[in-house]
């Protein structure tokens, strides 16, 4: 079973420095653990504020979804400050999350497990474990689990403390919450416009972006500054 020295000693070792570890705790995670995906998401007091890392596919989809919508496992487990497990999200997602839960489970995600950093009272941010096939972690698997979680949160510290007092947050911290709430505007106007749910309404947003090989973030600023429209025809809503 790992330990979170250990995690972070193996971190340094590979050489990531402080913008390149959310990135790399996240891989290393998914690589150790039986999942498909791992992400890493900002959490306060008032919610969620951005993702932070997140490994490629339904995993980035899922932490992008839970920003937007205000729902979901992440959501849950920064609320109640307790690990909120799914090992079979068939039958309780869709009645649980009714938002996130159809997303979920069409992006072929059967399980999630869902852990809250925090340090006392303060509440830093989640870590999330994405599995494509349903099924509990065991005993070793939630130990390690757990690690990577308390490494997650010692990530965070140690790249806020290279700011000075009253610096405001690490520029990488900081960019992501930026980001992300240009992006969850964004979804909103297309929504709106193309006259879909939320959910639709953000992968509209992110196949435009991979059709043009262009950032999710520039196509949202595009959104907002009416330099882009989503409308669909009566076809596309059949």
């Amino acid at each position: 079973m790992r330990t979170a020295g250990q995690i972070l000693a193996s971190l340094e070792f590979a050489g990531c420095d402080s913008r390149s570890l959310p990135d790399h705790l996240c891989h290393q995670c998914m690589e150790a653990l039986p999942v498909n995906g791992v992400g890493l998401a900002l959490m306060n007091d008032a919610g969620h504020q951005g993702v932070i890392a997140a490994t490629d596919g339904p995993a980035r989809l899922m932490e992008e979804l839970q920003f937007t919508l205000g729902e979901g496992p992440c959501l849950d487990a920064s609320r109640s400050r307790r690990p909120i497990m799914e090992p079979d999200l068939a039958g309780t997602a869709r009645t649980r999350w009714p938002g996130f839960g159809p997303a979920v489970l069409e992006a072929g995600i059967a399980a999630i497990f869902a852990f809250p950093l925090q340090i006392g009272a303060i509440r830093l941010g989640i870590l999330d474990l994405y599995r494509a096939t349903p099924g509990a972690l065991d005993d070793e698997q939630l130990g390690d689990a757990l690690a990577y979680g308390d490494a997650a949160a010692v990530v965070l510290l140690r790249m806020q403390s290279k700011v000075p007092p009253g610096g405001g947050l690490h520029p990488l911290l900081g960019a992501s919450v930026q980001s992300h709430a240009e992006v969850h505007q964004a979804t909103g106007a297309v929504a709106v416009q193309a006259g879909v749910s939320l959910s639709e309404a953000l992968l509209l947003l992110q196949a435009h972006a991979y059709a043009a090989d262009r950032s999710l973030r520039a196509v949202a600023r595009d959104v907002l500054e009416g330099a882009l429209r989503f409308q669909l025809s009566a076809e596309d809503h059949e």
